[in-house]
């Protein structure tokens, strides 16, 4: 097996697997390692856009972050975006390539295992260490053939793996026990180790289910890492800041999470803001009254529309505005709330009236905006401004206004193309001021996940066996 390369496996989605490659880069990134993230498969609506101008996984822009280096499409050469249950926009290499649809699912991705691997290949290349991460569980049988994502990749790429299996989910020993039995032999083989991610608690108490576990997997449990509070974006779980509100907070926003909601780590600044209580809501019924109402990103603008109407929420909206409150509309919220959306070429489906609530209109075409943002804001003040644009639709768009593309007369609704807007303390705080809202905290986010990326990679370099850990500096 290549010794310049590591897997990362887990025994289900959610177990921690993009966390804990971030917080491996970072480890070896802080010890002079040129290291690389690279995820060959991502199934998410959360992207980020890259150096060279394509789009990728949330979570592996993390993870370059972490290695101090550019995302490139090469991290992530497949992305899957789900539109609906049966059907997924199909990006390759960081462009749209067509689309996946559920019957023909595995039949179609096998077709793109040479392109992982020319992807994979790029990045050993150019540095020392590639730290991978599958997806899912490699053991489930439905999905084994063709796959590309956990096993069937390093088959192909002749990689050793770790499997992690998350304690606080509970009956961990099984899911890891489980998986072993599953995979076949070719491939069980392939196990260096297990990782148990996310323990409360007196290690001690564990003592006799590891020894178990060894014993009759013949795997050794290599670490087990803490339940670690930290402050970073989350790829496929948009609630994690939920809180009751309280006294402390400044100001109350509601995001209104649609059916196809995207790029929800663009609220981590304001929810992790100890003035801000941020909910996300699912219903009118959750809708209480609050300061600032946020229609966020959206996967398919016209099917999030079309929810929105039914469900009720247009005439909250506009209720919560008769009352003076405000609105931000994120990317597709922001073409929501214009007055038309105009769909000739079917790139979503078909035109649509909006919201009505800013004189725009949006016409939807073929090839995306995929552009990083780093300017200075030409309103509220000449602060920095970082972030991305990643839209089919083309809207008008006031300069005088930027980062936001337009504000109605009053000042209470606004609309925006860019995300990871509010990233920057000093813009983020002389917005909300602008809006009426005394923030007095204004720590850049980057700040925060480089802080909770260090407390990771110290917690890792104290919680996992020094011997395997040695392998990855010296390979």
């Amino acid at each position: 097996m290549k010794t310049n390369a590591l897997m990362i496996q887990g025994t289900a989605s959610g177990v921690g697997k993009s966390v804990l490659v971030a917080g491996l880069c970072r480890l070896l990134a802080r010890n002079g390692v040129k290291v690389a993230p690279f995820k060959p498969q991502n199934m998410s609506n959360n992207a980020a856009v890259t150096a060279d101008h394509g789009e990728i996984g949330r979570a592996q822009a993390l993870q370059a972050f972490a290695c101090g280096i550019q995302p490139t499409v090469d991290m992530n050469p497949v992305l899957i975006k789900p539109e609906s249950n049966q059907k997924a926009q199909l990006i390759v290499r960081g462009k749209v390539h067509g689309r996946l649809h559920a019957k023909r699912f595995r039949k179609d991705r096998i077709a793109l295992l040479n392109t992982v691997l020319q992807s994979f290949d790029t990045l050993q290349q150019q540095y020392d260490m590639v730290i991978i991460e599958g997806a899912g569980c490699p053991a489930e049988p439905n999905l084994m053939d063709g796959d590309i994502a956990n096993m069937g990749f390093a088959q192909a790429a002749d990689v050793p793996v770790w499997l992690v299996g998350d304690i606080d989910k509970g009956g961990v020993f099984a899911s890891l026990k489980g998986c072993i039995d599953i995979l076949q032999d070719e491939h069980s083989h392939r196990i260096q180790a297990f990782l148990i991610n996310r323990f409360r608690g007196n290690i001690a108490l564990l003592d006799d289910a590891l020894t178990w576990l060894e014993q009759d997997t013949h795997k050794p449990v290599i670490g087990v890492i803490p339940m670690l509070d930290l402050d970073l974006p989350e790829e496929d779980s948009p609630f994690k800041h939920e809180q009751a509100p309280n006294k402390q907070h400044q100001l109350h926003i509601s995001v209104i999470a649609y059916p196809r909601m995207s790029n929800h780590d663009d609220l981590d600044p304001l929810a992790s803001d100890a003035d801000i209580q941020v909910s996300f809501v699912r219903s009118t019924d959750e809708l209480q009254p609050c300061d600032l109402i946020i229609l966020p990103g959206s996967k398919h603008v016209s099917s999030d529309l079309n929810w929105l109407k039914t469900q009720g929420f247009v005439e909250k909206i506009q209720q919560h505005l008769r009352y003076q409150g405000k609105v931000l509309g994120i990317c597709g919220g922001f073409q929501m709330l214009g007055e038309y959306i105009e769909d000739t070429t079917h790139t979503e489906s078909e035109s649509c009236q909006g919201l009505n609530l800013l004189p725009i209109h949006t016409q939807m075409m073929p090839e995306k905006t995929l552009q990083q943002i780093e300017q200075t804001a030409s309103f509220p003040q000449g602060y920095p401004v970082t972030g991305y644009e990643i839209h089919h639709g083309i809207s008008h768009t006031d300069e005088s206004l930027f980062p936001f593309a337009a504000c109605s007369a009053d000042k209470q609704i606004w609309g925006t193309y860019v995300h990871g807007l509010f990233e920057q303390g000093e813009f983020r705080q002389a917005w909300l001021h602008e809006l009426g809202f005394k923030i007095t905290s204004h720590t850049n986010q980057h700040d925060k996940t480089l802080a909770s990326l260090d407390m990771l990679a110290d917690q890792l370099e104290e919680s996992l066996h020094p011997q395997y850990l040695q392998q990855l500096f010296t390979a």
